[in-house]
């Protein structure tokens, strides 16, 4: 397998879960800052012109949740996703609710542009980001979080999204010592040894 990513993007989740479920893979790296991600050798590969892409021997997938179920799917002693019908379905709750909008408040900070033009309409869009984000906070604080991990005491995929959401609050102006449970969930993560070698690899 080949997974293509960039440092500090939801990306680096996938990497995590592969991690965890103990299944190798090839690391690429895209080089954001030079519009790698935009340019036809990737495109070919994700038309979207987005991370995270794992390329497979049967097929090219995208999008983290996806590519999540999939991880916890081709490796199920990992336990990655609840066997538990309902509390699989509360895990997913959870990821979509970070995909559709924790990550999309995170979004309109420096991708604006996505959603507007007018330069007085991107400032608004990232000015908001900080209350936005603090708010998502608040909710995963008081209603996602039920233990150490999102599902109690053993990690699932959820953890892997949660824990690179978490990474990008100082710089989204969330006060995170305000979240006793965030920080002592990011705290735990920081321990694992799939988050060390994201991080030796210079993913985080």
């Amino acid at each position: 397998m080949k997974l293509y990513y960039a440092p500090q993007t939801i990306s680096i989740a996938v990497a995590i879960a592969l991690h965890e479920a103990g299944v190798n893979y090839t690391p690429v790296r895209l080089d954001f800052p030079t519009g790698a991600q935009a340019k036809p050798p990737y495109l070919a590969i994700n038309p979207k012109g987005r991370v995270p892409a794992l390329v497979t021997d049967k097929g090219i997938l995208t999008e983290t949740g996806a590519i999540l179920d999939y991880i916890a799917a081709i490796a199920p002693r990992a336990g990655l996703l609840p066997s538990d019908p309902v509390k699989a379905a509360q895990m997913r709750s959870v990821m979509y609710y970070l995909a559709s909008t924790m990550h999309v408040n995170h979004a309109h900070k420096r991708r604006g542009h996505r959603w507007a033009d007018q330069q007085s309409s991107l400032d608004d869009m990232a000015q908001k980001t900080p209350q936005t984000m603090t708010e998502s906070c608040q909710f995963i604080e008081d209603h996602a979080l039920q233990g150490p991990f999102v599902m109690g005491a053993h990690i699932s995929l959820a953890d892997c999204y949660l824990y690179i959401v978490s990474t990008w609050l100082e710089g989204d102006g969330v006060n995170v010592s305000a979240f006793p449970g965030i920080t002592a969930f990011r705290d735990l993560m920081n321990t694992r040894p799939s988050v060390i070698a994201a991080r030796d690899l210079g993913m985080l």
